[in-house]
């Protein structure tokens, strides 16, 4: 998949870049993922949305939306601190955190700090059950 960067460079009359990782398969984009990103796009008015569905790579039935990583750059983040973007990003998507979306990784950043490091993070890999079930205290 392009990143970001390179999809800036290909297409410069482009002044946003939105893109979409599902581990569903290449295209495949469900009904929670859309309004995720119309509700970021909407809140946010990012420069970069990067939203990934990693449901695959947990123990939830195929086709699920329930693990989702975002990259959201917003010049709406100036000023703020990591919690108060993360803030921004759970109150545009209240609903979704409330119904199906059980977990949400999120990377928030300005203009600049994208510039540095215009990576999306990878999420380590599901171990499946819960800590009772592994024998985690």
């Amino acid at each position: 998949m392009l990143s970001g960067q390179l999809i800036r460079r290909l297409f410069p009359m482009a002044g946003r870049v939105c893109l979409s990782r599902s581990s569903a398969g290449p295209g495949a984009v469900g009904p929670v993922e859309a309004v995720i990103r119309t509700k970021l796009e909407q809140a946010l008015n990012p420069e970069v949305l990067e939203l990934r569905n990693e449901s695959g790579g947990h123990a939830v039935p195929p086709g699920s939306e329930t693990h989702f990583r975002v990259a959201v750059v917003s010049s709406r983040f100036e000023g703020l601190s990591p919690l108060q973007r993360h803030r921004l990003v759970h109150a545009a998507l209240a609903e979704e955190l409330a119904g199906p979306v059980h977990a949400l990784a999120i990377q928030a950043r300005t203009p600049a700090q994208w510039r540095e490091n215009p990576q999306l993070d990878v999420s380590p890999p599901c171990l499946g059950g819960s800590k009772k079930t592994r024998g985690i205290p």
